[in-house]
């Protein structure tokens, strides 16, 4: 993408009523003006609350809000240049249980409050597969933690994935941890009961992997 295209992204981001970017310094003073209040500010209602981590373009955020219309969804990247297709698309076919929060997913606790989340997608995320960028990977142990403090008790947690690394890493932290997993499939479009949510749903990117027939594997599991 050419930075003239990047920063005419950027501009009519700014224009959108369902993009938010606080800046690092607004999230860490603690007094982040919609921590505890996104349903009733943002989406004028209290249904649940779904998060979708490292977005992309949003075109899982904007699937699942299109699917669920009584649920909230609210994509988030800190590449505000991709998320912009999402965030236009649900303007432009006036999808408004969906936005998007340009920021650091290690600063997620910063920007809802504890218990205010009920769902948390992660989608194709890097797996980080060296082991010295571990720290990076959205399901480790440290990264598990930030989530549990957002999420409602009982909270679901969706991995959605075409690594077959980080699904087993997942699936073995989480047994190590005794968390529930509540189903795991390792290739969702090939074995039979995979959930609708999951297939039905396919990223840019996902897409090509099919065409290499790459198989898609999911966790569905909890983090009390």
């Amino acid at each position: 993408m050419g930075s003239k295209n990047k920063l005419k992204r950027f501009k009519e981001n700014e224009t959108f009523d369902n993009v938010f970017q606080p800046t690092r310094d607004e999230l860490t003073s603690g007094n982040y003006k919609l921590k505890g209040k996104w349903r009733h500010e943002v989406f004028k209602n209290e249904n649940p609350l779904v998060l979708e981590l490292g977005c992309g373009k949003g075109e899982y955020t904007v699937g699942l809000a299109q699917r669920y219309p009584n649920k909230n969804f609210i994509g988030i990247d800190i590449k505000g240049a991709r998320f912009w297709r999402g965030a236009k698309t649900a303007i432009e076919e006036d999808i408004t249980n969906a936005a998007f929060v340009r920021t650091q997913i290690e600063l997620i606790e910063f920007a809802f409050d504890e218990n205010e989340v009920d769902e948390i997608w992660i989608t194709f995320p890097d797996p980080q597969i060296k082991y010295k960028r571990t720290k990076h990977r959205l399901t480790n142990l440290q990264f598990l933690e930030r989530y549990k403090k957002i999420l409602k008790p009982n909270g679901l947690m969706h991995l959605k994935t075409d690594s077959e690394f980080m699904h087993g890493y997942t699936l073995g932290l989480l047994h190590g941890l005794d968390y529930e997993v509540l189903y795991a499939n390792h290739n969702v479009y090939k074995l039979e009961g995979s959930p609708e949510e999951v297939t039905q749903i396919q990223t840019f990117y996902e897409n090509q992997y099919l065409e290499k027939d790459k198989a898609i594997t999911y966790i569905r599991f909890k983090i009390n």
